[in-house]
């Protein structure tokens, strides 16, 4: 099978350069390796104010789970870890961490 792939416009990216004053604006990253440091990265290139990491290392989490562990990267330096959980509690936790960055 060949699948050819093209390559698409970043929409984060795009996103970020064209802010408006006021707008918030959360980016989703999966890392294999260097995790925190490579979404770091993304959160100073795309402009973004946090970034949700995703991690392939962690066991029970991640595709072909019903649970996940993720860490919110915060542009003024935070970061905040959540325990292995539903992914149902972790979309409640990334609802509410986006209502405390625009109260």
């Amino acid at each position: 099978m060949n699948l050819p792939l093209v390559k698409t416009v970043d929409i984060l990216a795009s996103l970020g350069k064209d802010r408006k004053n006021g707008q918030v604006l959360i980016g989703f990253a999966l890392e294999t390796h260097h995790e925190e440091a490579f979404g770091r990265k993304k959160l100073v290139d795309k402009n973004a104010d946090m970034i949700v990491l995703n991690s392939l290392n962690e066991a029970g989490a991640g595709f072909g789970h019903d649970t996940n562990k993720v860490t919110f990267l915060y542009k003024d330096g935070r970061s905040r870890s959540l325990e292995l959980q539903s992914k149902t509690a972790v979309a409640k936790d990334i609802v509410d961490a986006i209502i405390e960055l625009n109260p």
